[in-house]
């Protein structure tokens, strides 16, 4: 089992870039005649969907709460159909229980399983089936497509965003996007020190608008 898990968040270099590896990697091994089963959760394309921001989708198999992975695999080859690797997409949403059925797949039927996701939630706490990935992974590749703070420095923790301001309360999984009206969630990658401050992008453009007024003395 690899998981290359990337770092950053949702509409950032971290996701955006991971989609479209994923994406890759699947039309890499299609060209040499290799077919394989895609599953992911709560695409931003819809149910069953696999897209990334440079406009690729793919049709994809949506691995709901409660649904055996290894079972799944089981069923799709005893049908005549055929599967030589697994991708899945937003592994971090997966409960520890299918992270380990994706191990069964591996150990059992042979197959390469290529899982990617991000390691840790808006709270900086680790996903629950991150975690199990971690743990069982054979191999764990980081992006090679660094995600950015707004401030340029490299970024580690993914921000919950509400109107553009930070915040650190509510339910680990929440579908969000940066493109989201305002008003509703969104989400934004930044470095340790800013998601310390609680600093993002829109707070830091508050600040330079609205300069402290500096005190003038008159003759």
């Amino acid at each position: 089992m690899v998981p290359p898990a990337g770092d950053g968040g949702p509409g950032h270099g971290g996701w955006s870039s991971k989609r479209t590896l994923a994406l890759q990697i699947g039309h890499n091994r299609s060209a040499r005649g290799l077919e394989g089963v895609i599953f992911t959760r709560d695409d931003r394309a819809g149910e069953g969907k696999l897209s990334s921001r440079l406009g690729l989708v793919t049709e994809a198999v949506e691995a709901g709460e409660g649904m055996d992975l290894y079972a799944y695999l089981v069923a799709h080859l005893s049908k005549g159909a055929k599967a030589d690797y697994v991708i899945v997409d937003e592994a971090q949403f997966l409960a520890p229980e299918q992270i380990d059925q994706l191990a069964r797949i591996v150990d059992d039927l042979g197959m390469d399983v290529f899982a990617f996701g991000i390691t840790t939630d808006f709270r900086t706490k680790l996903f629950p089936g991150s975690q199990r990935l971690i743990e069982l992974a054979d191999r764990i590749e980081q992006l090679q497509v660094e995600a950015l703070c707004w401030c340029g420095a490299r970024a580690t923790h993914n921000a919950r965003t509400i109107d553009g301001e930070m915040v650190v309360e509510g339910a680990q999984v929440v579908v969000g996007d940066v493109n989201r009206p305002a008003g509703e969630i969104g989400y934004e990658v930044l470095c340790r020190r800013h998601h310390r401050k609680r600093t993002t992008s829109a707070a830091a453009r508050a600040g330079t608008l609205s300069p402290d007024v500096l005190p003038v003395n008159h003759a």
